[in-house]
């Protein structure tokens, strides 16, 4: 009988690696159920996009708790309950008639589910299972299977809805994400309690206060910001986009899992370059290079074929904030409270999730047209890399902790 109260750091990463797999994976292809369900209880895009961004809103609210209890006392136990309260979300949502009902399965149960088992949570025990080192390798490897499931489990998404129809899509991803309680046992990070991990001889309290007086910290929570509204406007609102220039649903269901496999790579290869080169003058690129990306959907006139081309490249740059920002954060304050103070910059990632979603289709359905969003994510590109530049990668000074 194998002892789940601790693992290798292997079988940590591996188990981690399935969690975001499926998490993420599922999770990518809520934009899919858009159009169908909407129809289908004569809803605006409006209250679809809001109850997609209330969740991710949610998601960043609870994620500094969620984070501070798995720093605590292990990820396992809270990555058992985010599963359950993920699968459980799903249900309520195949069961949503009303737009209060599907916001408070996709906003409450699935949000708190997502902070529960997603980066911060499963990132805080790899950072402390790993060398610093090998760290920012291991979190682009992390990174990199949530990205394989926005590849492998959007197909599938598509599939259960064209055979089954949108319910019973719904009620079969439930039963696919349950996969990630027993998958929890895999990851039994026993946190900090009782132990002398890096940065020991820092509390919770001065942790915090050593954070929220570091320029760096709120900068790369203003990053973060837009890369949130972009993921999350082009997660939900790009298929119907394409639809309403005329494109098929299945030219967006091919640029969702084309976005989902060059982030793969794309998450891979942040991981092992943010080893070697300063990750904040990466961040500062990779962000340049979205704008670039969107200023150049608008400009060219807009077939399948550019619509996958830019599917790819925004898939390329997709996730590669992650290992990056959470790289710089444990390199900064140190990997005790690594999933707390993640936590906390993720919540700004998730605050502009919240205007991704809701403001797509807020402006939409007002003005007939994304294109008055689509020019403020680029205006966020901007704003990202004059932010991120300054940061100061250097380890804060503190007192030699006494033997």
């Amino acid at each position: 009988m194998p002892d789940f109260r601790k693992s290798s750091p292997t079988v940590m990463l591996v188990c981690a690696s399935l969690i975001l797999t499926l998490a993420l994976g599922i999770r990518h292809g809520f934009g899919l159920f858009l159009q169908p369900m909407s129809m289908d209880n004569g809803w605006g895009r409006e209250v679809f996009g809001f109850a997609v961004a209330l969740q991710n809103l949610l998601w960043g609210i609870t994620q500094p708790f969620t984070g501070m209890l798995a720093d605590r006392f292990g990820a396992r136990r809270v990555l058992f309950a985010g599963g359950l309260l993920y699968a459980l979300g799903l249900v309520f949502m195949a069961n949503s008639s009303s737009a209060l009902g599907l916001t408070l399965a996709i906003g409450i149960f699935v949000g708190i589910g997502m902070s529960c088992t997603t980066f911060n949570i499963v990132f805080g025990a790899l950072g402390r299972a790993y060398s610093a080192e090998k760290r920012s390798v291991v979190l682009g490897i992390a990174s990199a299977a949530g990205s394989f499931g926005q590849f492998a489990l959007l197909p599938l998404a598509l599939v259960l809805i064209t055979g089954l129809g949108w319910y019973s899509a719904l009620i079969a991803l439930s039963l696919l994400v349950a996969v990630v309680v027993p998958a929890s046992f895999g990851v039994a990070d026993k946190g900090y309690h009782g132990t002398l991990a890096a940065g020991a001889g820092v509390s919770l309290k001065e942790a915090l206060a050593e954070a929220f007086r570091h320029r760096g910290f709120w900068l790369l929570g203003v990053g973060y910001f837009a890369c949130g509204f972009q993921v999350v406007f082009i997660g939900t609102h790009f298929p119907a986009f394409l639809m309403d220039q005329g494109l098929s649903a299945r030219d967006g269901t091919i640029c969702l899992s084309l976005i989902g496999l060059f982030n793969i790579f794309g998450s891979y290869l942040a991981g092992q370059l943010g080893s070697r080169f300063s990750k904040t003058y990466l961040l500062s690129g990779l962000y340049a290079a979205r704008g670039f990306a969107i200023a150049l959907l608008l400009v060219f006139p807009l077939t399948p074929m550019s619509a996958y081309l830019f599917a790819a490249a925004m898939g390329f740059l997709w996730l590669g904030t992650v290992p990056l920002t959470n790289g710089v954060v444990a390199g900064i304050f140190g990997v005790k409270h690594l999933a707390m103070l993640s936590g906390f910059v993720f919540f700004f990632h998730q605050l502009g999730s919240f205007f991704g979603g809701w403001l797509g289709g807020y402006l939409f359905d007002r003005t007939g047209s994304y294109q008055l969003v689509w020019l403020i994510a680029i205006g966020l590109s901007v704003i990202s890399v004059v932010v991120n530049l300054p940061i100061d990668e250097r380890p804060v000074a503190r007192k030699p902790v006494p033997a």
